[in-house]
Parts: C-alpha cells; sequence; structure tokens
C-alpha cells in the first residue's frame, strides 16, 4: 500500500460515520481502523478487563519486561476505542517488550474533557505506569495526565494538539485532518485555547509527528520551547506521512520506520 491508497481507503470510511449516532458513529470507526490493524504478534497474551466502569485491554508480550505502560487512544476526543486502536497497542507492546494497557475512557459530548482525564488518572493511579503514550487526542490526554502523577514518566507523544490551538498557530491543511477539524476538536478540550504546556520536572518525552498535518507546526513549535526549558525531547517527523497513518504503519514504509524509530528511543529512556 502506498499513501495515497491508505488516504482513499480511509477517508472513504470516515464519509460514513457522520451520518449515524455517536454510538454507531464510533462503531464505524472502530470497524474502519481495525480493517488496517496487523495480525496480533506471535506469543502476545491480550486480555479484557475492568477497573470500576473504565474497560481495559491489557496486551502482554511473551517474555515481557517489568513494568506497565498506559496506551491514550487517539479518535478527536469523540471517536476511538480499544479496538479501533487495537493494532497500534499490540505493536507498542511487541515493539517495547513491555506489558501496554489500553483504557477506554470516556468520550464527548457525553462525558466532558475533565471526565476523560478523570478516567486516565484513576487508571494511572492504580497500576501506576512507567510511561504513558498518547495517540493524538490521548497525546493531548498524556500531556494533560502528566503533571497529575506522583512520579514523573517517560512520555511517548504521537502527533498530539499542543498549546493552544487557533488559525494562526497551524499548519496547512492536510489530507484526513484539515484545520476546521483540528478547531472543531477545542470546544471538546478547552485547554486548548486557553492553557500552555506543563510538564513535571525531569519529564522526558519521545515524540513522532508526520509530515502533513496542521498539527505539526504547533508541535514543533512547542518541541523547541521544550527544549529551551532544558527538556529531553526526542523527535522524528515520517516523511510524506498523514494523521492516522500509524494504523497502518505496518503497509508504509515511512511511518513504519519512524514508529520503530519512536519505541527503540522510548525504550531507551525505560532502560535508565
Amino acid at each position: 500500500m502506498d499513501i495515497n491508497a491508505f488516504i482513499a481507503r480511509f477517508d472513504a470510511g470516515l464519509a460514513g460515520i457522520d451520518n449515524g449516532s455517536p454510538a454507531v458513529a464510533r462503531q464505524r470507526y472502530d470497524q474502519l481502523c481495525q480493517t488496517f490493524a496487523s495480525p496480533n504478534p506471535a506469543g502476545m497474551r491480550i486480555v479484557d478487563a475492568s477497573w470500576e466502569s473504565i474497560t481495559l485491554r491489557h496486551f502482554i508480550p511473551a517474555s515481557a519486561q517489568p513494568g506497565q505502560v498506559l496506551y491514550l487512544h487517539g479518535g478527536g476526543f469523540t471517536l476511538g476505542s480499544i479496538n479501533s486502536h487495537h493494532g497500534i497497542a499490540a505493536s507498542l507492546a511487541d515493539q517495547l517488550k513491555r506489558h501496554v494497557i489500553s483504557i477506554n475512557y470516556r468520550l464527548a459530548p457525553e462525558a466532558s474533557y475533565h471526565d476523560m482525564l478523570k478516567d486516565c488518572f484513576n487508571i494511572a493511579s492504580a497500576i501506576p505506569p512507567i510511561a504513558v503514550v498518547g495517540d493524538s487526542a490521548g497525546g493531548r490526554l498524556a500531556i494533560d495526565l502528566a503533571p497529575l502523577l506522583r512520579h514523573a514518566v517517560p512520555l511517548g507523544l504521537i502527533y498530539p494538539p499542543v498549546g493552544q490551538l487557533n488559525p494562526q498557530t497551524l499548519g496547512a491543511d492536510a489530507p484526513l485532518l484539515s484545520r476546521n477539524d483540528v478547531l472543531s476538536l477545542v470546544p471538546y478540550c478547552p485547554w486548548l485555547a486557553t492553557q500552555a504546556d506543563t510538564f513535571p520536572p525531569e519529564t522526558s518525552i519521545e515524540v513522532l509527528a508526520v509530515e502533513h498535518d496542521p498539527l505539526t507546526a504547533p508541535l514543533e513549535k512547542a518541541i523547541a520551547t521544550w527544549r529551551s526549558d532544558g527538556m529531553q525531547v526526542g523527535y522524528r517527523c515520517a516523511t510524506n506521512m498523514v494523521h492516522a497513518a500509524l494504523h497502518a504503519h505496518a503497509d508504509l514504509p515511512e511511518m513504519q520506520n519512524a514508529w520503530q524509530d519512536f519505541c527503540q528511543a522510548l525504550n531507551k529512556r525505560l532502560e535508565h
């Protein structure tokens, strides 16, 4: 598959999502994303569980290293689940050789951003994780979760919305994600309009972005600021890739290379 074929398939799937109720839209989104997922890695144990009212999915590789990694899925705060991002979470566990826990935090419009963040905090408090990885909207949640944790842990951020998003800070429209799409997220996460990103001392961050994404420009600006503040930030940008391409990383060489580099860098932080 090349990137144009991925864009065409994903865009066609998105076209049918807006025509139903939130429940139907979420089901269709899950099904769309799952069509790009690779088979589960050999030897990996996958277990569904729940903690209070939150559904969890555990991805446990054979001979897993110590510690658990919390994974927060994307989906624009209104979509996404442990099912839509199953392939990414499984690959993350396989690449890190660590136990990864993916969670179904509550979604808008039924839930507020505070509710979503509370779900993430409750699971993080119960684990607690040795790292937090957030994908897109989940990346925003990872950023806002970090100051609430008892101890600083490495963060893995995959094309997250950062800073105060407005038409002046965003990059150009891109396939699968326009500037208007990004701005439509702000009501679901008001901090994107009012609050700068803050991190506990000693937080280290690994970032994965894609070339064609209106979120990349503000992300790169934020990374420059974080580095000037003395933070350790690793960064790689997948050439010619678009937002959501991580779902098909196994079939897109540029995305696969950047993903492997991201996971290897994060793993090095966990080993120190």
